[in-house]
């Protein structure tokens, strides 16, 4: 890469934070309160459907794992593809084919219909994520990146709570079909977001646009109020030189060369541990509660408690990212979220089973906010969706197995005492999860996402 075309990404990192930067926020926040209303709304239907269809544990655990299967293939592939055909491409490609799947899904009849839905729906929701935090990690400010992207993923819990909604408002009135139909809408958002934002200049670069990548940068600083200045800003040596590195390999392979290797490992526990408690946990909460003896719309309303909890999760890690660093974050909101995991596994009464509820819910996603970030910073431009859909991808396995875990469980122990063995479980995973950070992971705090990359070579 030469020192001119590095200086555009120079330019991108030391604009001031503006009007634009949020709607870039904004527009990558409704991609993930989509994914959550999908992968929140099919937890809700599931105790629905399994009394509509005489559905077994192991039937529902199947159904939840299909989904998750899907986000695993579509996590690996929408990353490789978005570092050969665009991020913003592919983040339009994927929102189409989950809010499309979706929507089909109301029309399932059997089981076997539903399942291939759900794996096309989650192809989508889990194509997604990788694309639009390189995305937007891309576009941000050295000092406000990390606090973009837990904020942009923040919209997760906003969309977790409309499914709740949905599910307490309408689902026990219309049927579980309605839920579908709700998480139908992102097939209507790509129209807006085709024009809302523009292709990374990242990538544009890497793919030899450099007219095009000058014209983006220029038109962002004049969105910004900042006069246009191509050469304002002189690379320092060792940052041209890390750049050279945009030329060697890409690719899956290139994820396991020497100087990426431990941060592979580390990242892909970290997400697996995470993922795996994640939906272990709230996929299949509300039929976890209506197991403890809670009626449907009781079980619901408490699920939707619990879940106001992830969104103050969220703004907690998003100060806290840009003042003590990375790794601090993920190991503390990890481990907590493992602790109140324990205790709410333990909890019989209506009181501690809400309390610990939402102190897991709190860590849990303040957690996830930064793991997103965190993954699209550690990989040079030429492999970072690469890196972060491959670890995503592992992840869903994580959320593959934990669903069906789970239903085993239940079904060797019986719904009243596998509730504690559940929970101890998701907490030695969350205290796995928190280790893999501490042992492999690098802290990002403060650093051009090439002073990163240089690092590793």
């Amino acid at each position: 890469m030469s020192s001119s075309a590095f200086n555009l990404a120079k330019r991108l990192e030391n604009l001031p934070f503006s009007g634009w930067h949020l709607k870039l926020l904004t527009a990558g926040g409704l991609g993930v309160l989509f994914d959550s209303l999908d992968a929140g709304i099919i937890a809700f239907i599931l105790p629905a459907l399994a009394s509509a269809w005489k559905l077994s544990p192991q039937q529902m655990g199947t159904i939840g794992s299909a989904g998750l299967l899907g986000m695993a293939v579509g996590a690996a592939v929408a990353g490789s593809v978005a570092d050969r055909l665009g991020r913003k491409t592919v983040f339009m490609l994927t929102l189409l084919i989950f809010g499309i799947s979706t929507g089909f899904s109301a029309l399932s009849n059997s089981v076997a219909m539903l399942l291939v839905l759900r794996f096309l729906t989650g192809f989508g929701v889990g194509g997604e994520p990788p694309v639009v935090n390189t995305l937007t990690s891309e576009f941000s400010p050295i000092k406000y990146r990390g606090r973009m992207i837990v904020l942009q993923n923040s919209f997760w819990a906003i969309g977790w709570t409309i499914a709740a909604l949905t599910a307490f408002l309408l689902i026990p009135r219309y049927g579980w079909q309605i839920g579908f139909l709700v998480g139908a809408v992102p097939a209507f958002y790509v129209l807006w977001l085709r024009r809302a934002i523009p292709e990374s200049v990242r990538y544009l670069v890497k793919a030899g646009r450099l007219q095009e990548a000058e014209a983006t940068v220029t038109q962002i600083e004049t969105a910004c109020g900042v006069k246009p200045s191509p050469l304002a800003v002189g690379p320092a040596a060792a940052e041209v030189a890390a750049t050279g590195s945009e030329s060697r390999a890409s690719g899956f392979l290139a994820l396991w060369s020497r100087p990426f290797i431990h941060r592979t490992i580390g990242v892909w526990m970290l997400w697996f541990c995470i993922v795996f408690a994640y939906y272990g946990m709230f996929i299949w909460l509300p039929s976890i509660m209506i197991s403890k003896g809670f009626t449907i719309t009781k079980s619901f309303e408490y699920v939707l408690t619990m879940t106001l909890s992830q969104l103050p999760g969220y703004f907690a890690s998003a100060y806290l990212i840009e003042k003590i660093g990375r790794k601090p974050v993920l190991v503390s909101f990890l481990t907590l979220s493992g602790v109140a995991a324990y205790f709410f596994g333990q909890a019989g009464t209506v009181g501690a089973i809400l309390s610990w509820g939402a102190v897991m819910s709190f860590f849990n996603l303040g957690a996830w906010g930064v793991v997103h970030g965190y993954t699209t910073e550690i990989y040079p431009t030429r492999m970072r969706a690469t890196g972060a859909g491959f670890a995503g991808g592992f992840g869903r396995l994580g959320g593959v197995l934990a669903p069906l875990v789970v239903g085993w469980i239940i079904a060797a122990f019986g719904k009243q005492a596998a509730f504690a063995y559940i929970f101890d479980l998701f907490t030695v995973v969350l205290l796995l999860g928190a280790a893999a950070v501490l042992v492999f992971g690098v802290e990002t705090m403060g650093r051009s996402l090439e002073q990163i990359s240089a690092e590793g070579n």
